[in-house]
């Protein structure tokens, strides 16, 4: 199991009187869900990792991420704190396939989910997007743009993956702090008005 290195622990629900809830972060295999956790957590996140050995080669398809040298294998956790009155518990899934018997115990309880995709890659999402279509649980669609990869305008993306113009489509960089709270701050304004039924906006 690897941790990230430490950084300061801010003050728990308890202790402040903020709500909580959970937001889980699901994507494609090497897509960017551990690094957009440990950008964003303002505790140490727990992560589940195991290094991708020769025996894994015949179940995980390392042709896409052939320098990715570990693999979640259980969940990504981490914590932030959006203003005074809200806390984000983040739990990111496992993308192999293998090990999907796990999502339906990571979303219980969640308002949300963010799909983290990358456009080399957009087959890999479907999945992930028809889980949680089925599950009725809201989501939107963030596109990790790697360096050196090719950009594309958000209305194609979401084309390509046949989605209706009610679900979110954004862009972000998942090892950037502030870009990974503007998504997060979308999913819970998103999962609000699917609630609700109507349009809420959130302080930035």
């Amino acid at each position: 199991m690897d941790f990230a290195p430490s950084r300061d622990v801010a003050p728990s629900p308890r202790s402040t009187g903020a709500a909580s809830t959970k937001i889980v972060v699901a994507g494609g295999f090497g897509v960017g869900k551990t690094t957009l956790v440990g950008a964003v957590s303002e505790i140490v996140p727990l992560r589940t990792e195991a290094l991708v050995t020769n025996e894994s080669s015949h179940v995980d398809d390392l042709a896409a991420t052939p320098m990715k040298s570990t693999t979640t294998v259980a969940m990504d956790f981490g914590r932030i704190t959006l203003g005074d009155d809200l806390v984000l518990y983040l739990f990111g899934t496992p993308g192999q396939r293998r090990f999907w018997f796990m999502w339906d115990d990571l979303i219980r309880g969640a308002i949300g989910a963010v799909v983290l995709v990358d456009t080399e890659r957009l087959d890999e999402a479907f999945a992930a997007i028809d889980y949680f279509e089925a599950k009725q649980l809201p989501f939107i669609v963030a596109v990790n743009e790697f360096d050196g990869t090719q950009r594309f305008p958000v209305d194609d993306v979401r084309d390509a993956l046949a989605l209706p113009a009610t679900t979110p489509v954004i862009t972000i960089d998942a090892r950037d702090r502030g870009s990974v709270k503007t998504a997060l701050v979308r999913v819970t304004e998103y999962a609000l008005e699917r609630l609700t039924g109507m349009p809420v906006t959130a302080a930035h």
